[in-house]
């Protein structure tokens, strides 16, 4: 079992400020660093966050949003210089902006991105300029500069190093005019492909196109609005259907086991959203389930 470090990093400055920001005391209140024997590597304290759209960018907060990759950046570092599991807790999904600097600076690392939605937005298209909705455009190198070329450094993550895995979002990326990130060359596992051959399958065979290319592992992002909206509505933007807590207890396994995850971040849970704290700790036991069994 990895020796996990816990990283606060309660940031929504690609999202907004309704509730996201509290997921890292949620998460811990519910048992999460007990249960996975995890140490505690500090808290990245976000930046002020500004609810107007960059004319220049046309995303929200953009260089807030480069300083706090930055620091976010500095964190991750840190504790994987220890041999150390980072496990990220936010925030929004702008945070993995900061987690890929840090793997870029280092080599050549894959992104297994978890996520019920493709988060392949341009900025023209996304309708609030939330980079939340961008994150894999941005680590891939669309976007604007000012968050996609941070030390020179762009792309953040090449697009054949990168799976995107359990969106269900093909409808609204329609309507909104959203890139098409099958096109774009990223390896693609939506949820009806991870609903026909097995989320085990599925996770095994997106593994295998992540390591032909000669990796130096990967990092996991885990999106709460993956799961089911029947068992997970505590997020802000739902939709219907989605995994299992089973099934992404399964998953979460096999990319343990495969032993090329270098860390994991978690994000978009809304504790406001969870009035009695009990999906909170079914959210819990599914992440010990899967990230703590040896």
């Amino acid at each position: 079992m990895p020796h996990f470090a816990i990283i606060d990093a309660p940031s929504i400055l690609g999202l907004r400020p309704t509730g996201v920001e509290h997921l890292p005391e949620a998460l811990k209140a519910a048992g999460l660093q007990a249960g996975l024997n995890a140490e505690y590597a500090g808290r990245v304290e976000p930046l002020p966050y500004d609810p107007q759209r960059d004319p220049r960018t046309l995303i929200l907060n953009p260089d807030a949003l480069r300083a706090f990759s930055l620091k976010l950046a500095g964190a991750v570092a840190g504790v994987l210089r220890q041999n150390k599991f980072p496990l990220v807790l936010g925030g929004d999904c702008s945070n993995i902006i900061g987690i890929m600097l840090t793997l870029r600076r280092a080599g050549r690392y894959g992104l297994f991105y978890i996520d019920g939605h493709s988060d392949f937005y341009q900025p023209e298209a996304e309708p609030n300029g939330e980079v939340a909705s961008m994150g894999l455009a941005i680590v891939s190198g669309r976007g604007p500069d000012v968050i996609t070329d941070i030390d020179g450094l762009k792309p953040l993550a090449r697009d054949e190093d990168i799976v995107a895995f359990g969106f269900r979002d093909t409808e609204q990326q329609r309507k909104y005019g959203s890139q098409d990130i099958r096109a774009a060359g990223i390896h693609s596992f939506d949820l009806e492909q991870i609903r026909a051959s097995g989320v085990t399958a599925a996770a095994k065979q997106a593994i295998g196109k992540l390591l032909e290319n000669g990796l130096n592992g990967f990092w996991i992002h885990l999106d709460a609005d993956v799961l089911n909206d029947e068992i997970m509505p505590a997020v802000d933007y739902r939709l219907a259907g989605g995994l299992e807590w089973r099934e992404l207890s399964a998953m979460l396994k096999t990319l343990i086991s495969s032993g090329q995850a270098v860390g994991m971040n978690v994000g978009i849970f809304n504790p406001r959203l969870d009035n009695d704290g009990s999906i909170a700790r079914q959210f819990v036991k599914t992440l010990i389930a899967g990230l703590g069994s040896k």
